[in-house]
């Protein structure tokens, strides 16, 4: 069973005295004891927030010693559960350059995190230093989605297709990537030195919806010198006719905005390349006593059923890879992880994001938000038993027939005489 903290961040004293320290104090960590440092901290659980931890933690008030003796913490729970779980990936992957200097970040990371496991939370030097700790680890995982992508295209051309090895990796990929945005949040937004404009961020109106679509109409409108308009509608089951506003992160909000439509600016122009009239893309906000939903709605031909879940693999790509050079900032553009990245926003407060397609017709997608702060708590992956059982996932039967590619020749079977 492993530990799990559940307490306020006024408890967070306590929690701070439930993990014996694995390095002698003043003493640093060197590499060569990094493995001992994971298999200490990832026997722990990841203590999921709120939202309205998150804002607690960002507000005026907030005690930036109590936020130190948290993140102190946390921080190497939370790299160590996913770090054991790297591990896990087939070998051919995991050698590969790409993965290899993802996981030389986390490594390097968790090692800078540990230096403060003995440090006075009362000196404000200490703060100050943790703080530009914090802001190096953040800009040293920057480019760590589109690195790892990266590691994926390098195994898929060294290596045939193979369904479970795929599998497996989809698996650690929708948990990997969870756990990046879990930090990520924590080390923007926890800290109070670092998020001072906390309660000015947090609040969506629907004027993100418009951001997101002026982003990608500008988009489209260079590569197709057109794009179509915008139907954006709002309804208010709580309070009639007041405008609606959530509690929720902008960037995770814009991110999944974006991507939608500009998927669906893409569907409609090329499904109506020869028409003079576009439809519109159709936004429609609905906010109820549990949940937010937002969906958007083209009429770009839709996509055939067995491809939905396609869309959603980071195994999957309709669009060239792009290889990352040395000098540039590697893109995402190409790399297919547009939905799969936003559904992991959308899950990482408890919410989804859904795809409803008809082909020949449209699309609909819905992300599903929770209506309240105190519903909206971080989905975390924890590194356990059933866990590993995910990777140890073999090929078998399917145990319903599957359908022939070749259409059955039935003159080949003879009514016996």
């Amino acid at each position: 069973m492993k530990e799990v903290f559940n307490g306020s961040a006024a408890d967070v004293h306590v929690y701070d005295k439930a993990f014996p320290q694995p390095k002698q104090k003043g003493q640093p960590s060197p590499e060569g004891h990094v493995p001992k440092h994971i298999d200490h901290f990832s026997k722990f659980s990841p203590s999921p927030l709120s939202m309205k931890q998150f804002i607690d933690f960002g507000s005026i008030n907030a005690c930036e010693k109590t936020s130190f003796v948290f993140l102190r913490q946390e921080l190497p729970v939370r790299l160590s559960n996913i770090m054991k779980e790297i591990n896990l990936l087939p070998d051919r992957l995991l050698t590969t350059p790409s993965v290899q200097m993802v996981q030389s970040w986390y490594i390097q990371s968790l090692m800078e995190i540990l230096e403060f496991l003995d440090k006075n939370p009362d000196d404000h030097k200490v703060l100050t230093e943790f703080v530009d700790a914090l802001v190096t680890i953040r800009n040293r995982h920057n480019d760590v989605v589109p690195t790892m992508a990266q590691g994926i295209i390098e195994y898929k051309e060294a290596f045939p297709h193979d369904p479970v090895t795929n599998q497996n990796i989809q698996y650690f990929l929708d948990r990997f990537y969870m756990s990046r945005i879990s930090i990520r949040m924590l080390i923007n937004h926890s800290h109070s030195a670092l998020c001072c404009i906390v309660n000015l961020i947090f609040f969506f109106y629907l004027c993100f919806a418009s951001d997101a679509f002026h982003s990608a109409k500008m988009l489209c409108d260079q590569y197709y010198l057109c794009s179509p308009d915008l139907i954006l509608q709002e309804m208010n089951t709580e309070k009639n006719n007041h405008p609606i506003s959530i509690v929720y992160v902008p960037s995770h909000l814009y991110h999944m905005m974006f991507e939608l439509l500009k998927n669906a600016m893409r569907a409609t122009i090329e499904t109506h390349e020869s028409s003079n009239n576009l439809p519109p893309i159709k936004v429609m906000v609905s906010l109820g006593g549990e949940d937010m939903s937002i969906k958007v709605s083209d009429k770009g031909g839709g996509v055939p059923f067995r491809r939905t879940d396609k869309l959603f693999s980071y195994m999957y790509s309709t669009a060239p890879a792009p290889q990352i050079g040395e000098d540039t900032r590697p893109p995402l553009a190409g790399f297919g992880y547009g939905l799969p990245i936003s559904r992991l926003y959308a899950k990482y407060f408890q919410g989804d994001l859904q795809l409803y397609s008809m082909e020949g017709y449209g699309t609909d997608a819905v992300i599903y938000l929770k209506a309240l702060s105190t519903d909206s708590v971080e989905r975390l992956p924890v590194y356990n038993k059933t866990a590993l059982k995910n990777y140890k996932v073999s090929q078998e039967a399917d145990d319903w027939c599957v359908p022939s590619k070749e259409p059955l020749d039935v003159s080949n079977f003879k009514v016996a005489k």
